[in-house]
């Protein structure tokens, strides 16, 4: 599939999970976070949009993992993709970048919880950095 309509498509490995985002983010933001860096095997690149703005087209192997107190993390059961974050009682969606469909159009924004990042590599790309989370707008 392609994203080159108004809407973003994407899914997981194995193609039980497909989704299609009918708004559009303002872009990618990399979270460096110890549960991101586990659950995506290294800093997770996520968009954010509206839950409301997510259709299913294919969630047959969807599965949500409780990862602390106050989110969850949605994940491929058969083939183990990393696809969602969604913080309890918000009403966006964390959307994991790398599962869109090719072309996105999309840039990477800034960079959130450097604190924890891992020691391997840096973050040389001249791009926001927030110690802890982004702050909240304005």
């Amino acid at each position: 599939m392609s994203n080159s309509g108004g809407g973003l498509t994407g899914g997981c490995l194995c193609g039980g999970v497909r989704y299609r985002a009918t708004e559009r983010p303002m872009g990618v933001v990399n979270c460096h976070c110890g549960q991101c860096r586990r659950f995506h095997g290294h800093f997770g690149a996520y968009i954010t949009i509206p839950r409301d703005a997510v259709a299913f087209e294919k969630q047959d192997t969807l599965s949500w993992y409780r990862s602390s107190a106050k989110a969850q993390r949605g994940f491929c059961a058969r083939c183990g993709s990393s696809l969602f974050w969604k913080g309890d009682g918000e009403a966006l969606l964390d959307i994991a970048a790398g599962s869109l469909d090719q072309p996105t159009s999309l840039t990477t924004l800034r960079h959130i919880h450097v604190a924890d990042k891992a020691d391997y590599y840096a973050i040389d790309d001249g791009l926001e950095r927030f110690p802890e989370g982004a702050p909240e707008p304005p």
